[in-house]
């Protein structure tokens, strides 16, 4: 029996022909759907579309699994038809996005952009920095985001502690947050956004940072209260690394744009090279998992 899988790109279509039983077929976002449409199982949505996904299941009668190029759900969570799976690309970005933070952390403490800006301006101007050695770094999200964020902490000779959900071994319960926070000389937020995490960081977590910590999101934009992050930098009591916002993306006369002590990129954190090649490697392998008649392993709903 072959399985009808639609994919949003070639890229897509040249991963999933090497799978044995399954048949990729091509289609384009916000056009009508190939006629093979009607036999499809699979669905492979394009990466961070934006446009309501209830339109295209409504268009799938056989659809069986979602599974996304992207680790995060938010978009999908409650939209999938009931009986429906969804399956993310965890382990696909987790590396970009660390490797981002650590860039990020870096350019604050070493005050890379002061230096660009003198450049600019065609200024010598010598000064010593902060460093990133010997800082505490507090992982809100113990992921694979947050692990791989870890293990490239610990080259740069700082110190790493996690948090999820509920405490385990060597992870911290998100209950204990308010006793954290104040230890640490910055905290890299890693969370899914869900309605429990939606203001996670707010004007209380704020408040219980130390003077002088970053704060760095690289999760989703909603995570953050933007208005209690604001005031916070506006203080100057507080510096910040966002590559995700509220709203998203900024308006011309937001305040994130002029606000002091903030580092601001445009949800570019797992956009870079390779990064399709391995978004592709892990769908190839959860379909494969879901064609064999086994549970695809990055699951957020349901059962098999």
């Amino acid at each position: 029996m072959t399985l009808t899988v639609l994919v949003p790109d070639d890229f897509g279509v040249e991963a999933l022909s090497r799978v044995d039983g399954v048949r990729p077929v091509r289609y384009v976002p916000g056009e009508e759907l190939p006629a093979e449409a009607a036999d499809a199982e699979v669905l492979v949505p394009k990466f961070l579309a934006g446009t309501d996904p209830r339109e295209v299941f409504a268009q799938l009668p056989n659809l069986k699994l979602v599974q996304l190029l992207s680790a995060g759900a938010e978009n999908f969570v409650g939209r999938v038809p009931d009986g429906v799976l969804l399956s993310t690309c965890r382990g696909a970005h987790g590396g970009s996005t660390a490797e981002w933070a650590i860039g990020a952390l870096l350019v604050i403490y070493r005050e890379l952009f002061v230096f660009e800006r003198a450049r600019a301006e065609g200024r010598w101007d010598y000064h010593a920095t902060d460093t990133l050695q010997d800082k505490k770094v507090l992982i809100v999200g113990a992921g694979d985001l947050g692990e791989q964020l870890r293990v490239r902490l610990e080259p740069f000779n700082a110190t790493a502690t996690m948090v999820g959900r509920t405490a385990r071994e060597g992870v911290h319960g998100i209950d204990e947050l308010p006793e954290l926070l104040p230890e640490f000389d910055a905290v890299v937020v890693f969370t899914p956004m869900t309605e429990e995490t939606r203001h996670l960081v707010d004007a209380k977590f704020l408040a219980a940072m130390k003077d002088g910590a970053i704060l760095v999101n690289g999760a989703r934009g909603p995570v953050v209260d933007t208005g209690a992050l604001v005031a916070e930098l506006s203080s100057g009591r507080l510096r910040a690394a966002l590559d995700v916002t509220d709203p998203e993306p900024l308006p011309a006369d937001h305040p994130l744009w002029t606000v002091p002590g903030l580092l601001l990129t445009p949800h570019v954190a797992g956009s870079c090279t390779g990064s399709m090649k391995r978004a592709y490697a892990v769908v190839v392998a959860e379909i494969e998992r879901y064609a064999a008649g086994e549970r695809p392993r990055n699951l957020v709903n349901g059962s098999y």
